[in-house]
């Protein structure tokens, strides 16, 4: 499926007309995909990640929709009452200690690829440039980045 990753960004940019965002939801539907619960393999994989992608596009579409219709201060309320329950609060940091775990295992480049585009938000001829290598380097980093966090919290959850 790593063969339809420029593919499928090239796609996606042309019709949402952001580069950038397009990178964005073409990582979301790699993980969409590599987070299946199903064990039965993908009849057709271009067709399954393109849909993926597609289906992100609309949902994050709608969002925007209404959260525009939306006052401000419906918003507001809900931020200020919204607090986790501790157990989320607990789930969430044992999660990230995974990731971080996770990344630590991987080889500097590959790990710096992925928190450089996800913590910094660098574009990948950005992180191409910065670190001296090829825009397809970085793509293959990233997406073996998050191969290997997923499979690793798969593995650390059934443990």
């Amino acid at each position: 499926m790593e063969n339809y990753y420029r593919e499928l960004v090239s796609f996606l940019s042309a019709r949402m007309g952001n580069a950038q965002a397009a990178e964005d939801v073409v990582h979301d539907a790699y993980v969409r995909v590599l987070e299946r619960s199903s064990d039965e393999p993908i009849e057709q994989p271009r067709a399954f990640l393109y849909r993926t992608a597609l289906n992100l596009v609309i949902d994050g579409h709608r969002r925007n929709t209404l959260r525009q219709v939306e006052p401000l201060e419906v918003l507001d309320t809900d931020e200020r009452f919204f607090c986790p329950s501790p157990q989320a609060t607990m789930d969430h940091g044992q999660r990230l200690e995974m990731v971080q775990r996770a990344l630590s295992e991987l080889p500097e480049a590959c790990r710096d690829s992925f928190l450089l585009r996800k913590l910094e938000g660098l574009s990948h001829p950005e992180i191409a440039e910065r670190l001296g290598v090829s825009r397809s380097v970085v793509e293959k980093h990233i997406v073996n980045a998050m191969k290997h966090c997923r499979f690793r919290i798969r593995q650390w959850d059934n443990a």
